[in-house]
């Protein structure tokens, strides 16, 4: 959404810590479109209800729509995270599960849905080479549509711990 001289409106993320930061950065931007007042101080007794109430939904829906704005942006930035993850060659089978599962639980926050059969698929895809022969593996003998990540990470730690008896 744009403002009427044409730039376009940007909301700073409200949260609990930053509420005195959000004013002085939200209190221009909201005041362009005369809808600072109704957040900052509530009901105005000289101004009728109607009036009050149409400048509390204006802001509202501005606010929303900025939010909505930095929702999206960030979910843009959670996808290509999640494109280009790949385990790392130090990196433990759980370690790198983990990573992926956190990014995953980012993107369900932010309203995307990612079915386990797309991260068992990105996981496997994106394994150090160490696991080039489980994956072959786990791909001939599992069925990857109906696997869940947790049956995969068991069968990639056994594998890990298998890797690492001969050196002990």
């Amino acid at each position: 959404m744009t403002n009427t001289n044409g730039t376009p409106f940007q909301v700073l993320m409200l949260t609990k810590e930053n509420y005195g930061n959000w004013c002085i950065r939200m209190k221009p931007l909201l005041g362009t479109y005369d809808v600072w007042e109704p957040v900052e101080s509530g009901v105005d007794e000289a101004e009728d209800a109607a009036a009050t109430n149409k400048k509390d939904q204006k802001a509202l829906t501005l606010i929303h729509q900025g939010l909505d704005k930095v929702k999206k942006v960030r979910l843009q930035t959670l996808k290509g995270e999640f494109e280009s993850l790949h385990m790392k060659e130090n990196e433990s089978a759980s370690d790198y599960i983990s990573r992926v599962l956190a990014i995953v639980n980012q993107k369900k926050r932010y309203g995307e849905e990612l079915k386990d059969d797309r991260v068992v698929a990105k996981i496997l895809q994106s394994l150090d080479s160490k696991f080039d022969y489980i994956v072959v593996d786990i791909e001939d003998s599992k069925d990857l549509d109906t696997m869940i990540i947790d049956e995969l990470s068991i069968s990639l730690q056994s594998h890990e711990e298998k890797l690492k008896k001969p050196k002990e």
